[in-house]
């Protein structure tokens, strides 16, 4: 295993009284792909949430490039390098795609992704930048979040079900960029219900159930049984 860009070490997540992770630990090395699988209400959007700064965690319990910034505010771990592309993509619907994209890049983050590049990446967005957000398909709208993300010139790039909702052949074309991302040197964290993507994707992966890892391994070492039984807890 090559040194961790981010590790997080026996995780525990709330809301308010209730408990949804247990003690979760898992690594993602500096551009790889790291796929999170499981049911609903596994843990695995709370996972991300814990990671960008949305819920708060204990300090020691995240550590990304060395720092360690479990309890940092969202914008601090932003400014960092995390981003995070959200369940439901999160587009502001007043603004124009292109203006939605540039508040990605309000940081002002050095790096290789800019308003053209993520245009080379997702020509359909070019093509439609001066419309509104509500105005894109399902797919063009998880282009432009994507997009948005990657205008932060991430190190490490948190994509919360990237494929719900979406038409297979939609799903098939966003996955396929994803490659042209880590040539960049971004590692990905995927959180997907979809589990052939997920096993597509990713070098390693982590299956959540109730809170807490039940399977982890290289993609290519797992067995069909021993994710099922992981899955769904039997």
């Amino acid at each position: 295993m090559p040194e961790a860009l981010l590790a997080v070490r026996d995780l525990e997540a709330f809301y308010g009284d209730f408990q949804a992770l247990f003690g979760v630990s898992i690594e993602v090395a500096r551009g790889e792909a790291v796929a999170v699988i499981g049911a609903n209400g596994a843990g695995k959007s709370t996972l991300l949430k814990s990671i960008a700064g949305l819920l708060r965690a204990r300090t020691d319990a995240i550590t990304f490039v060395g720092e360690l910034i479990g309890g940092m505010p969202a914008y601090a771990v932003a400014a960092r390098g995390i981003a995070l592309v959200p369940e439901g993509r999160g587009l502001f619907p007043s603004l124009s795609v292109e203006e939605n994209l540039l508040i990605g890049g309000q940081l002002g983050r050095p790096g290789a992704w800019t308003l053209r590049r993520v245009y080379e990446l997702f020509p359909a967005l070019g093509a439609r930048r001066k419309l509104p957000s509500t105005a894109l398909s399902g797919g063009q709208q998880q282009m432009a979040a994507l997009g948005r993300a990657l205008m932060a010139n991430p190190q490490l790039l948190l994509c919360d079900e990237i494929s719900l909702g979406l038409a297979p052949i939609v799903v098939r074309e966003i996955y396929a960029r994803l490659p042209a991302v880590r040539a960049e040197g971004t590692a990905i964290v995927l959180v997907e219900q979809d589990v052939v993507q997920a096993l597509a994707a990713a070098s390693r992966v982590y299956c959540l159930q109730e809170g807490r890892v039940a399977l982890a391994g290289a993609a290519k070492d797992l067995t069909r049984e021993a994710i099922a039984a992981a899955y769904f807890g039997v």
